[in-house]
């Protein structure tokens, strides 16, 4: 990690900004404000900071951070990028004391930075999972970090998860309750309906199974965890890495903020290197996806964005 960070564009602002517009601006630079590419032009002088363009169309002024989650941070480009290589690299993530201590910034302003980035983890749009002969497997997981959760069931908190076998692909909702209802909003907004679904035999996926193509199942109740090609393993393994983020780093996730969190390991599930990724493409994809998503300190401890 510390040989990353040696990287021009994780020591000096300047080489951040023109790494990120490359990222970004890959195909030709983009106004923010009317969405037309190219056309602009770099502002120059000594009165005006680097990195500043003009719209040869709305003649407005912008630069590679506005209208991101970037836009307006008083950090520096190149701390922001460390902190977007550090929640990329984190196979079960990093906490907001850690980027603290590593990138010498206070608290607040790490605990700031890490849901920002989530924001960017992110994606604008779901397109349905699955389709004609594909299978998409689907489970529930119950977490809690209180008393009453490490014993009573109900008091947990809980996640509906959906895994694309073919390209393994994941989607994790935050959800008031597990039931046949929760479920079925689940998985008929998110699953194309000539998919193959499977799950375990819970009686919550019976009835909304029967709108697929196929739904096959397994019983965990009698030990049963494969047959044939029929499982619910690979859902049920991403729930393990999110289950020892949540307890080994993070501690402590509220209600409120545990959809960020699920969004943030399914990013990193679905950009790992079983699917052909490393660390820096990890965080480049991270990069990329910062348009469109300013995201205030208000809105953070206001109602979550929805997903469904």
């Amino acid at each position: 990690m510390a040989a990353i960070f040696e990287l021009p564009h994780f020591q000096d602002a300047d080489k951040a900004r023109e790494y990120l517009e490359n990222l970004r601006w890959a195909d030709g630079v983009v106004c923010p404000h009317c969405g037309v590419i190219d056309g602009h032009y770099k502002l120059q002088g000594k009165s005006t900071r680097p990195g500043v363009y003009k719209c040869g169309s709305c003649s407005e002024q912008f630069t590679v951070t506005v209208g991101t989650v970037f836009e307006r941070s008083k950090i520096k480009l190149n701390v922001w990028l460390q902190a977007v290589h550090l929640m990329s690299a984190s196979k079960k993530g990093i906490s907001a004391k850690q980027i603290e201590r590593m990138l010498g910034v206070s608290y607040k302003t790490a605990w700031f930075m890490c849901h920002r980035i989530r924001e960017a983890m992110t994606p604008n749009i779901y397109n349905k999972m699955g389709g004609p002969g594909t299978i998409v497997e689907a489970d529930e997981t119950y977490w809690g970090n209180n008393k009453a959760a490490k014993i009573q069931r109900g008091a947990k908190m809980k996640i509906v998860s959906l895994v694309e076998r073919e390209t393994g692909q994941k989607r994790s909702f935050h959800v008031a309750n597990v039931t046949s209802e929760t479920a079925r909003a689940v998985l008929k907004s998110q699953v194309h309906h000539e998919t193959h679904l499977m799950t375990d035999e819970s009686n919550i996926y019976t009835k909304v199974g029967r709108q697929f193509a196929q739904h096959s199942t397994v019983n965990h109740g009698v030990k049963e965890y494969a047959r044939g090609n029929v499982t619910s393993n690979t859902v049920e393994s991403s729930f393990a890495i999110l289950k020892r983020g949540l307890t080994g780093t993070f501690h402590s996730v509220s209600e409120r903020h545990l959809q960020r969190y699920a969004t943030e390991f399914d990013f990193r599930w679905n950009y790992r290197s079983a699917n052909g990724f490393n660390d820096i493409e990890r965080a480049d994809a991270a990069l990329k996806a910062i348009g469109g998503k300013r995201l205030t300190y208000r809105r953070i401890n206001g109602q979550q964005s929805a997903h469904l």
